[in-house]
């Protein structure tokens, strides 16, 4: 009997349509398009319009990533939304997009992993298609990060946005190299109070907004980024050489300029976002993914090297050889 292997065989992105500049914050905030890009990267933004949901980006985006493939909503078995901004506390914004889509037989719920978290629900589908519960997963990073921002606290207001990215799983009985290679996830609670919200249904009972001490969470992110992708590496049998793009978490730009360095990759090999997108959190992944391959970079038959870190702390990385075998 051959090897079941899961396939990465398309990506989808949505991005609200209200663009917000570095000039544009610094009119309302106490910052400057150079403060910002100096320390970030980031240029611009995009925020939800009123009315406009974590579900329906996540939807778009998944309408965009099955129309890449010749699916259509019934043939999907399982939906995952990793997000941390979800429609309500429950229920899950993926049963919310599971109606939107039409796909009603599919198993349908969220992950929050923060930042981390389509690492996390591409570890989880993959395992969930070997093990026989379906064939074809949508796993979808939305948020709309816009929601959970002091604007009283420039050091965190000015680097997140919102968006969502989907990508398409699919089962393969060909024992080929294609499809996921290997993920690996950690989590320490130790660090909880380094990257937050405070605020929490059995807390207070209030939405609150993100906290952040930058400079630890830096500092952790270098060095547990670096770590799980050399485990990743080694799992799949792999070595830096190998991989033809690095599709980071676009958090910063000076973390991603510090991982390149770490697997000593040359700069094209190097997907980057940050700019146009700021800091989506699960969505930044497939979003950084979706420009890549739209705009010709990334094709099928490409080694991608994937990893993220956030609140918790939980962090992981996986590499995937995109498309599917001829």
């Amino acid at each position: 009997m051959s090897k079941q292997t899961v396939l990465m065989t398309a990506v989808g992105s949505y991005l609200p349509a209200n663009v917000v500049t570095n000039d544009d914050l610094s009119a309302c905030v106490d910052t400057s398009d150079e403060w910002i890009r100096r320390r970030t990267g980031i240029t611009q933004r995009h925020f939800v319009a009123d009315g406009e949901t974590t579900a329906d980006l996540a939807s778009k985006a998944a309408t965009k990533a099955l129309s890449q493939t010749g699916l259509v909503a019934s043939d999907i078995d399982l939906i995952i939304v990793a997000t941390t901004t979800p429609d309500n506390t429950f229920p899950s914004t993926a049963t919310k997009v599971q109606h939107q889509l039409g796909a009603s037989g599919a198993i349908a719920f969220d992950i929050q992993a923060v930042c981390a978290g389509f690492i996390y629900a591409v570890d989880v589908a993959d395992a969930m298609l070997r093990g026989g519960r379906g064939r074809r997963a949508l796993v979808i990073g939305a948020e709309s990060f816009s929601k959970l921002l002091d604007w009283q606290d420039r050091t965190t207001c000015v680097l997140f946005g919102d968006g969502a990215g989907a990508v398409v799983l699919e089962i393969d009985e060909k024992d080929s190299d294609f499809g996921i290679r290997s993920s690996v996830l950690h989590a320490d609670g130790a660090y909880r109070d380094i990257l937050y919200v405070d605020g929490g249904p059995s807390s207070n009972q209030d939405v609150g907004y993100v906290r952040m001490e930058g400079k630890e969470v830096f500092r952790h992110a270098i060095e547990k980024l670096a770590a799980v992708m050399d485990e990743a590496l080694t799992a799949a049998d792999m070595q830096p050489q190998d991989i033809d793009w690095l599709v980071p978490h676009q958090a910063n730009i000076r973390i991603i300029d510090g991982m390149q360095k770490k697997m000593q990759l040359p700069n094209e090999k190097v997907v980057r976002t940050v700019d146009q997108h700021a800091n989506t959190s699960a969505a930044s992944i497939p979003l950084a993914l979706a420009t890549a391959v739209d705009d010709g970079r990334v094709k099928n038959g490409d080694v991608l090297a994937m990893e993220a870190i956030g609140g918790g702390l939980v962090w992981g990385a996986a590499l995937v050889k995109y498309g599917r075998p001829a």
